[in-house]
């Protein structure tokens, strides 16, 4: 029997789940197909930290896309009767006169009041040679947790199907038609893969290959993020996790060796008290970026039915919510997109004529 549908979603990473929420919301009925297979999203640390970098520069938009995301993981926890956004202070190390210099820089301009909150000498536990950065308005999104809650809820709604996707199953003509299911539109939320799919894979994505640790401590961790090149993120009893690794030459999922060294030997560079450590967990994702580190949003230049909803990269936790939103306006046609992250910014120079 056909099933007429106003959006079917193809990905249910943060960025597919959000859109997915979002539509829901405004009553649109939506399908939601996803291989249901491990995903970027489930291993990404969801880390929302307003200032980042060696030069610590405020996020762009800062202002508009921070209150969204708290609104949005609010609505969630209060629908679910569960906290999924868990806001923690952040020390930034800082280890070079360099690094004190600009923090001491930062603290004094009045827009990053907000956020930097004064500088304090390292806590007993810490390698910090210039003192530390007390960040403020930081957190972490209990990624996994939410996926799977939202996963439940669409099955519930009968709006769920775990399938494998193949692209030539969707016929454009005469109408648009994915085996029983007839939309209005399609979105594509596929994270990395994306990079094959025959309407999209021209855009200029930037894959970087990202791992994690999941760490026990024999010692207590304190209960605030660090922020160091890398970061670590206190959990529960004496548990935490640390990365994450950024390579763009091995793309695939598959913890390396290497990888755990590195961030191991990054980690007693900081903390050199925490000796032995148990390693619990390892996992790798691989994180959609993109050419000029903007989202890819927005309809295909020849199929006006056929569109993409991808591209946040490691700034998913604190940007898809927004976006989420003003891409449900675009496709109810009461707004246009923000042209920094539609991608018809690309049609000149990326779509083959």
């Amino acid at each position: 029997m056909a099933v007429q549908i106003d959006v079917l979603l193809i990905g249910q990473g943060l960025a597919g789940s959000l859109l997915a929420w979002e539509l829901l919301q405004r009553q649109l009925r939506i399908v939601v197909v996803d291989v249901g297979a491990e995903n970027a999203s489930q291993v990404a640390a969801g880390l929302i930290n307003p200032v980042t970098g060696q030069r610590l520069v405020k996020q762009v938009d800062l202002e508009t896309l921070l209150p969204a995301a708290m609104h949005v993981y609010r609505q969630l926890g209060m629908q679910f009767g569960q906290s999924f956004y868990v806001q923690m202070p952040m020390l930034k190390i800082l280890r070079t006169e360099k690094e004190l210099e600009i923090a001491e820089r930062r603290l004094s301009q009045p827009d990053y009041r907000d956020y930097l909150l004064g500088l304090a000498p390292a806590p007993a536990e810490l390698d910090a040679a210039y003192g530390v950065l007390q960040q403020g308005k930081t957190g972490y999104l209990r990624t996994e947790a939410l996926l799977s809650q939202l996963r439940d809820f669409l099955l519930n709604k009968h709006c769920y199907r775990r399938n494998t996707l193949q692209y030539g199953e969707i016929n454009l003509e005469p109408s648009l038609r994915w085996h029983d299911i007839y939309p209005r539109h399609i979105v594509f939320c596929e994270g990395y893969q994306a990079v094959t799919n025959p309407w999209f894979k021209y855009l200029p994505f930037q894959l970087a290959k990202g791992e994690i640790l999941g760490c026990e401590s024999r010692q207590d961790i304190p209960k605030h993020i660090l922020n160091y090149g890398h970061w670590l993120i206190s959990l529960e009893s004496r548990r935490f996790k640390t990365g994450a690794t950024f390579d763009t030459n091995q793309l695939d999922n598959l913890p390396t060796q290497a990888a755990k060294t590195a961030l191991l030997a990054s980690l007693r560079a900081v903390c050199p008290q925490q000796q032995p450590l148990d390693v619990y967990q390892h996992r790798a994702g691989i994180r959609p970026a993109t050419l000029d580190k903007q989202p890819f949003i927005g309809t295909h230049p020849r199929h006006s039915r056929l569109h993409i909803f991808n591209g946040f990269g490691a700034k998913g936790s604190l940007a898809i919510p927004w976006y989420a939103a003003r891409f449900v306006d675009y496709l109810q046609q009461h707004a246009g997109l923000p042209p920094a992250c539609n991608i018809r910014r690309y049609d000149k120079s990326h779509f083959p004529a």
